[in-house]
């Protein structure tokens, strides 16, 4: 018996050893740690969980996040001082590569145009939000894998949609408490377990659609359709540097970006401008200029329409931002929605003014970090406002005399931002009637 106790006691003195010499190197990393003198709650030294503001903030614990304009500007240059994880795929997203699926997007967004009013006829209202996450859905997975989801077609919400919608919830988890997902995959956290299979489906379906899109391509190379992959595939690429997890990679990385952000900027669009008449009016009277038949190219340049509209490391060297030093590695990134919202820069930031936009300040332009800035600017922006263009135009144009519903308990409260890893509508939907 004797012996037994001196075992469970010498246990629990070596669990008791460890753990104090554990939480003795913990504090004495976060004290000499040279982060330790950029502000942010105490426990950000260990933890990633963070709630405070600031122009200089370090959210967790190798992580320092600005807001200040000039320390963007040398975070997001052009040159690759802060590297970036790799993007191999930016040319199949440049506005040169992409005037060859102009049409398939026209033809898509005029679907999506005709399924609105087509529910306004039935229910008296549209779900605009719906439609526009089912069209962006759709022109996402033809430019991706060369077929469309056919979410417009089918008109509801289908199993590959609400896994769609489980990636961004499960992304944002990850980013903040990468160690519990990585403990969930083994042991069996009702919470998660959704998103990781919404996960898992997800990278199964962009497998099995890129060997698709491979084994088409490699028997009958002139009849495939074009994909953001063709050139890739075909060896104009860099091919050599994805394998086959990476591609799988990109591919839901496409998907996820390409649908959530567009839609849900498209929604807030309509649901400002069917709230502003005299943004309504101004927009009407310049849209109504585009001749009958108009089309992508035709939108581009116009002014009051074009009113409306990611992680780097410090190098190893380390260096100097916003007056802080930071050691080689840190994350270091740009608050874009802190930064849109300095009301020194943007007077009355939440009000809708497109009219800001006729002679932005230096400071306007250089805070506006909508798609990114530099070498890390979003490859996908091309397609973002094609889509958002030809969209609103033939939207405005189709219903002039749009307004926000008060149909079936639609408020102002149901567009209340959730930002989460997307920002969206607190009750996901946007009720548009006719006048």
């Amino acid at each position: 018996m004797n012996d037994l106790l001196n075992v469970v006691l010498a246990r629990i003195y070596i669990v008791g050893v460890i753990t104090v010499a554990g939480l003795a190197f913990l504090i004495f990393y976060a004290l000499r740690d040279p982060l330790s003198k950029v502000p942010g709650p105490w426990y950000t030294k260990w933890t990633s969980v963070i709630s405070m503001t600031g122009p200089v903030i370090r959210p967790t614990p190798n992580e320092v996040s600005v807001t200040n304009i000039e320390a963007a500007k040398k975070i997001y240059n052009a040159r690759e001082t802060f590297r970036k994880t790799s993007w191999l795929l930016s040319d199949s997203m440049s506005e040169t590569s992409l005037v060859a699926v102009t049409p398939q997007v026209q033809t898509t967004i005029d679907l999506m145009i005709k399924r609105d009013g087509k529910e306004m006829e039935n229910r008296g209202v549209a779900d605009v939000m719906k439609w526009f996450l089912f069209m962006t859905t759709d022109i996402i997975g033809e430019l991706s894998f060369g077929d469309s989801f056919r979410t417009l077609e089918i008109g509801e919400h289908t199993a590959y949609t609400k896994d769609l919608a489980e990636l961004g919830y499960l992304g944002a988890v990850h980013s903040a408490f990468p160690t519990l997902i990585a403990l969930a995959k083994y042991v069996p956290i009702p919470y998660f377990k959704r998103p990781l299979r919404g996960t898992k489906n997800m990278n199964r379906y962009a497998h099995q659609s890129i060997a698709r899109y491979r084994n088409l391509l490699d028997s009958d190379p002139t009849s495939v359709k074009w994909t953001l992959f063709t050139k890739v595939f075909q060896g104009q690429g860099k091919e050599e540097d994805l394998n086959p997890v990476e591609l799988r990679g990109h591919a839901s990385a496409y998907i996820v970006a390409g649908s959530d952000s567009t839609a849900v900027t498209f929604t807030y669009l309509v649901w400002f401008v069917c709230r502003d008449p005299k943004v309504k009016a101004a927009l009407l009277a310049e849209l109504r200029t585009l001749p009958a038949e108009f089309s992508i190219s035709d939108v581009r340049d116009m002014s009051y329409l074009n009113s409306f509209a990611l992680p780097r490391w410090v190098p190893e060297s380390g260096d100097n931002i916003a007056g802080y030093w930071l050691p080689g590695g840190t994350t270091v990134c740009a608050q874009a929605y802190s930064m849109h919202r300095g009301t020194d820069v943007f007077p009355n930031p939440d009000v809708f003014d497109p009219s800001r936009w006729y002679m932005p300040t230096k400071e306007m332009k250089d805070s506006f970090m909508h798609f990114g800035r530099g070498s890390r600017i979003c490859i996908g922006l091309h397609l973002a406002l094609m889509e958002l263009r030809y969209g609103a135009a033939r939207f405005f144009l189709t219903f002039p005399e749009a307004k926000v519903s008060s149909l079936e308990g639609m408020s102002d409260k149901d567009m209340a931002p959730k930002v989460f890893c997307f920002t969206e509508p607190k009750a996901k939907r946007c009720l548009i009637q006719r006048q």
